[in-house]
């Protein structure tokens, strides 16, 4: 076993990391006494990232004899699951027993979560030799989560999403950090169009139509049976048809019980821990992410529906039936999809006569700063002058519960400032949304 580890070991150095990759407006390092660890939905540009990495580290002159990288998806790897992960240095420093103690050793270790207890072996690296390591993985709950993590409080995390609208203009050669010129707008829109129809993710970018679909489903179901394997579900039809339940209402309010009782109305035998279970795996992997009301009171949250939302608008219409997503719903998925590329603090709120504002977003601050907040509708036309008088007001009357001065209504093309009592509220096509959260990242 030690042998064929040596010989993938001495494959991943020989081999050349590509050139040409589009740069990620994310940047992994490292903190001494620290692991940096990336997590992301599958597809998403995880191992990309650790390749640029490894690029940039050969280019200032490391060694590719000093960098250990491993990817635990490789089938070669499968009997790593029932051994214990030492032999993995065992191997490294058989092949190079010089750099023990001596040189750092850079450790990337994709797809992690497949070693057994992988968080021991990554705390004992750190305590025992002279390295720096980062770790991959789609289906990583936070180690800084949990109380008993070896790992608590040394780590540094990134979290990756598919490509940002900035990122796609970056691909397409899109100039749009500078202030934009009389013509540069239509440029922007036409690409918005493009990204409105393929979404974010990398392996979707240049295919056409059908093809995108085709590469979304087999994500999707790829992404699902992942999910079903690593948490060794028992139930995974009833996980698929609930994924598949949640992913055709995206934008809109579910219960746990009422999920439960859906399912059992396809004749699925499950409890609600069990949903609930589920709920938190798809989140941990990246896919479906769920939304509260805003308050500060426990009872309050627990009473009240949650929201539901995709990682990817266009994966949404590549999966869903079709029947219940509209042109709103896949927006108001975009723009949460935007803010939480910065904040996972979101939120739907309710003012007091009862009217909703589609999201609420605590945003990050500096140090002795309060936390911004800010206040979204989305609608895609605001040409009907009733609709934009009830998304004015709902935002009006947040604004007023929540002591804040601005609000902003995403739309696809309306962009104009609507001055209320206490305060403004911006009306913004999308496009322009996206490129003005990108800086926050």
């Amino acid at each position: 076993m030690i042998e064929c580890l040596k010989r993938i070991i001495r494959e991943y150095q020989n081999l050349e990391p590509p050139e040409g990759l589009l740069p990620r407006r994310v940047a992994i390092g490292s903190l001494p006494g620290k692991v940096s660890v990336v997590t992301g939905v599958r597809g998403s540009g995880k191992a990309t990232l650790l390749r640029q990495r490894i690029r940039q580290l050969i280019d200032c002159g490391v060694p590719s004899e000093n960098i250990l990288y491993l990817d635990f998806a490789d089938d070669r790897f499968y009997w790593m699951r029932h051994e214990n992960p030492d032999i993995i240095l065992e191997a490294y420093f058989e092949l190079h027993p010089q750099k023990r103690g001596n040189e750092t050793v850079h450790c990337f270790f994709d797809e992690i979560q497949a070693l057994t207890h992988w968080q021991l072996f990554i705390d004992r690296l750190l305590r025992t030799e002279k390295c720096e390591i980062n770790v991959v993985g789609s289906l990583l709950p936070s180690p800084e989560g949990e109380a008993t993590s070896p790992l608590s409080g040394r780590i540094v995390s990134w979290e990756i999403f598919p490509f940002s609208f900035h990122e796609f203009l970056d691909g397409k050669d899109i100039e749009c950090d500078s202030p934009l010129s009389t013509k540069q707008p239509l440029t922007i829109q036409k690409a918005f169009e493009d990204y409105w129809e393929i979404g974010g993710f990398p392996g979707v970018n240049g295919l056409d139509q059908r093809q995108c679909v085709e590469v979304h489903q087999a994500n999707w179901n790829a992404i699902l049976a992942s999910i079903i394997g690593h948490h060794n579900l028992s139930h995974p039809r009833a996980v698929i048809d609930l994924a598949h339940w949640l992913v055709d209402n995206t934008g809109s309010y579910y219960s746990v019980s009422h999920l439960t009782d859906f399912l059992k109305s396809l004749g699925h035998r499950v409890r609600k821990n069990s949903v609930v279970d589920w709920l938190t795996a798809f989140e941990d992997a990246g896919l479906l992410f769920n939304v509260n009301i805003f308050s500060n009171s426990p009872t309050r949250i627990s009473v009240n529906p949650r929201k539901v939302y995709c990682i990817d608008h266009a994966l949404v219409t590549s999966v869903n039936s079709g029947i219940l997503t509209n042109r709103d719903s896949l927006l108001e998925n975009l723009v949460f999809v935007a803010l939480r590329r910065v904040t996972p603090k979101i939120f739907y709120h309710k003012t007091k006569t009862g009217r909703e504002v589609d999201l609420v977003a605590l945003l990050p601050s500096g140090p002795g700063q309060d936390r911004a907040v800010m206040l979204i509708q989305v609608c895609a036309a605001l040409a009907d002058p009733r609709v934009k008088q009830s998304e004015v007001r709902s935002l009006s009357e947040a604004m007023v519960d929540l002591a804040v001065a601005e609000g902003t209504i995403v739309t696809w093309r309306t962009d104009e400032a609507i001055p209320v009592g206490f305060g403004t509220i911006q009306a913004l096509p999308v496009w322009r949304f996206l490129l003005e959260m990108e800086p926050l990242t």
